[in-house]
């Protein structure tokens, strides 16, 4: 690694990178961001490399020149695959000739090991560089730069009067990873189209609250409007003739604010989709990177309708993405019903459900409203950022794992950046997808059968992260299993002793299943691990939600990536260890609590429930959870030191005391003569601090209507607090049979799927169908399509779509499949029924 110069050193934040063929060869290109401004970090020299065995190198070399492919040059290293085979490395000064020879030897039956990672990810890969970056090289003065603190900038840059912003430009560009990472301000710019259901645009908003250097906020709107100059209209308003105009301006307005991140609502697959759809349109360059560039679209391998695009120099963060990807989880993703959740205000709109339609009337006859409304979508999106800490969120999720910034999911390649060159340095190379696969199954997380009932004082007990604390308590790791199994499969002396060689191996190697061991010496997930719990720690301390959750998410993505066969280092024996060993740890917990006497109800996955008796105070349910947490937790470390000769990491909690607490059965089979009643699992209700809870139940659960959530919170309130519950119920049914909750019996649920993908059809693809006839029917294009929401209810005709229905509501089938199944699910419990409660009501009607 280069030695740098003091005076020569600059920091960044990683913004963009890239990789492509020049004349001089392969270049590398990064754009950071820095105290100083925007540097573009242009690095030569670099070579594409992949790795095959050593046997097969004299074949590749006369493949590649029987086909004329240029090699750089080959060399044999001392690294060596999983299966202990020595391997070379091929060199190349081009992607495309990379490419080339990686299909021409597969073709040739010649296995190619990492030939799937970029020269650019490799180049940061290697030397540990996440998102932060020291740099030096030539600061260059003939165009766009910085040099000696001053801009400089090139006439050629501002041809035909276009507004370009200054940037540093770093040739023959040297990295390391910065080891203080110095805290850089990224600005945020929210952008929103308006345009009609043909793609026409309208307007265009634009919103930012940054912070300046001073640390007050700076507001920016404006919003970009196609007519003429209207007066007494806000000053944010800009017009334009025409849309090209429009376009020419958006650009040129991007390029003056010059932010470093593009936020927005499905920004990309709409948004900027359609911007550089009308750009090509009209011939305008759509010019939005920082040296000037267009930007760069590639599609979703996966799905052909996601799209993806690289701007030099910039980001853009959809939100909906974002959010996903931080474990955020609504009913709907629609601006709107994220707005009124997060923030408790919605769009400026009558209409949400027929918006297309209201916004075009308003660029007719009410620009200002539209105006308006265009900007507050804008702002919207900000303030959800802005509560959720997403911009945050990313930052450090690219800190920590060293994934673009504006990278969706990205588990398997954020464990790959940080295993790979840690693996490389203890003398393997990675294995292939598939690789791994066997026969072995790991079973998923332990579900416990649960004791249904009703319940007061019921604890729970939650093992802390427990999948990453089994992977450090008993070394689990790719390289530590092949290191193992080498101890164990080693020739010995003793061969016709096996327990003897099991007790010897016990001070080289842990035990896992399925014939798997790990060498307690060689491996690294478990340090990598640790080091992201103790930052986590800190984060917590620190109340840095936004770091807590990305090094959460990141901790519990590799069980899931070691459990992939989308990750390369996928070996059923890694996911079996830990999932086998979690079963093994929840079932022994459970028999030490009752051991103690206590009554366990239900365990899943991390958590056990534990019923004390109704007779428990407040404060002694409070002291005997602290007592079992302190049990376990030291039984855990006696019983792991002498059976493994290691040290627990596990760590239980006594996370939840329900004063009330119910366990459903399971509907539809407890009626049955002769059969075992049955409780549910994932699903139970409960009241802790005063405070109502419900998992997997209706009211949580997207698919079922208002009034069934309604009612379930209600009903359960009045039995938890032991209050009288018939003239509830009777009313709930009268009022429903009046027509009185109309606007409360509406369904709503997305289309997860193409509509000629459906076999059977549901109702709510029956609903969309209905729909597009109908629209069909009024010249209208139909909106019903994968991914859409509807709307419908269920009537005297059957299922209808919401906005097209004309008939009655079916009144019965809603008390039947709304109102019964909720009360049923608890009443029994109480020694009462549903229907004897509400049969006088139902004999009214």
């Amino acid at each position: 690694m280069t030695n740098f110069k003091a005076t020569d050193i600059n920091c960044g934040f990683l913004l963009t990178r890239q990789v492509q063929d020049t004349a001089k060869g392969l270049q590398i290109t990064l754009w950071l961001k820095s105290h100083c401004g925007v540097a573009q970090l242009q690095i030569n020299n670099e070579l594409a490399v992949f790795f095959i065995e050593n046997h097969q190198l004299e074949s590749a070399q006369r493949i590649l020149v029987n086909q004329q492919i240029p090699l750089e040059k080959s060399k044999q290293l001392s690294l060596k695959t999983f299966a202990q085979q020595k391997v070379a490395a091929l060199y190349f000064t081009s992607m495309r000739s990379f490419y080339r020879a990686r299909d021409a030897l597969k073709y040739q039956q010649i296995k190619c090991y990492e030939d799937d990672i970029r020269a650019d990810d490799r180049f940061l890969m290697e030397r540990h560089i996440t998102a932060d970056i020291t740099y030096t090289g030539d600061f260059i003065s003939d165009s766009i730069g910085r040099v000696g603190g001053d801009y400089i900038v090139s006439n050629e840059s501002f041809k035909n009067d276009k507004p370009r912003k200054d940037y540093q430009l770093v040739k023959q560009a040297k990295c390391k990873r910065a080891t203080t990472a110095d805290e850089i301000q990224l600005t945020m710019l929210s952008i929103d189209i308006e345009c009609s259901m043909n793609g026409e645009l309208y307007s265009i908003g634009l919103y930012a609250c940054n912070s300046t250097a001073s640390g007050t906020k700076e507001e920016f709107k404006r919003v970009l409007m196609i007519g003429k100059a209207q007066l007494n209209c806000e000053s944010y308003i800009h017009w334009l003739a025409d849309e090209k105009q429009l376009l020419q301006q958006f650009i040129d307005e991007v390029t003056l604010f010059d932010a470093d991140i593009f936020i927005g609502w499905n920004v990309i697959n709409f948004d900027f989709y359609l911007l550089q759809k009308r750009c090509d349109l009209h011939g305008v360059k759509f010019a939005i990177g920082r040296d000037g560039s267009k930007p760069y679209w590639r599609k979703n391998a996966n799905n052909t309708e996601q799209n993806f695009i690289e701007i030099a120099g910039r980001v853009v963060l959809d939100g909906i993405d974002l959010l996903k990807t931080a474990t955020y989880s609504f009913p709907s993703f629609s601006l709107d019903n994220v707005a009124h959740t997060l923030l408790g205000i919605g769009k400026k709109v009558s209409d949400v459900e027929n918006r297309v339609q209201e916004i075009t009337d308003n660029f007719y006859h009410n620009k200002a409203e539209l105006a308006a409304y265009n900007l507050e979508d804008c702002r919207l999106v900000w303030l959800i950022f802005e509560k959720t800490q997403l911009l945050a969120f990313a930052q450090l999720r690219a800190q920590l794992t060293g994934l673009a910034i504006d990278r969706i999911g990205g588990s398997v390649a954020a464990f790959t950046n940080l295993y790979l060159p840690k693996l490389h340095r203890s003398g393997y190379i990675a294995p292939n997808m598939g690789d791994g696969v066997s026969d072995l199954v790991s079973p998923g997380g332990y579900v416990m059968d649960s004791i249904p009932g009703l319940y007061e004082n019921v604890l729970v007990l939650d093992f802390k992260s427990l999948y990453p604390s089994i992977i450090r308590t008993f070394k689990i790791d790719p390289m530590g299993l092949i290191e193992g199994l080498a101890v164990v499969n080693e020739p010995s002396s003793n061969k016709d002793n096996t327990e003897q060689d099991d007790k010897d191996n016990r001070n080289y190697v842990i035990k896992g299943f399925d014939g798997a061991y790990f060498s307690r010496t060689a491996h690294f997930l478990p340090d990598i691990i640790e080091s992201l719990w103790l930052e986590r720690d800190k984060a917590k301390l620190q109340k840095n939600a936004a770091l807590s959750q990305a090094i959460k998410i990141i901790m519990n993505s590799f069980y899931g990536v070691l459990g992939s066969t989308g990750c390369r280092f996928f070996d059923p024996r890694l996911s079996g260890s830990i999932t086998k060993r979690s079963h093994e740890i929840l079932k022994t917990t459970s028999n030490w609590i009752s051991e103690q006497g206590h009554q366990v109800i239900y365990g899943d996955t991390d958590s056990i429930f534990v019923f004390i008796g109704a007779d428990k105070s407040k404060q002694q349910a409070q002291q005997l959870g602290l007592s079992l947490q302190s049990f376990i937790n030291k039984k855990w470390r006696a019983t792991l030191q002498q059976d493994f000769k290691i040290t627990s990491q596990l760590d239980i909690e006594f996370e939840t005391h329900f004063t009330k607490f119910l366990m459903p059965k399971i509907r539809g089979l407890n009626n049955l003569k002769d059969q075992k009643v049955i409780g549910t699992k994932k699903r139970y209700a409960g009241i802790s601090n005063e405070i109502m809870i419900f998992k997997g139940l209706e009211t949580v659960r997207s698919d079922w209507t208002e009034l069934s959530k309604d009612f379930q919170q209600e009903l359960y309130r009045l039995v938890f607090n032991d209050e009288p519950i018939e003239e509830y119920i009777q009313s709930v049914v009268t009022d429903l049979k009046a027509g009185l909750y109309d606007d409360k019996l509406i369904y709503q649920k997305k289309i997860r799927r193409k509509l000629n993908d459906y076999v059977n059809t549901p109702p709510h693809i029956k609903a969309a169908l209905i729909a597009n006839i109908k629209l069909d029917e009024q010249g209208k294009k139909p909106k019903y399509k994968h991914r859409s929401t509807i709307r419908y209810v269920i009537t005297l005709d059957g299922v209808q779509p919401l906005e097209f229905n004309e008939s009655k509501l079916d009144y019965d089938f809603y008390v039947e499949k709304q109102l019964k199944p909720i009360a049923d699910d608890i009443l029994p419990f109480i020694g009462r029924d549903f229907e004897s409660i509400s049969g006088d009501q139902l004999g009214l009607f």
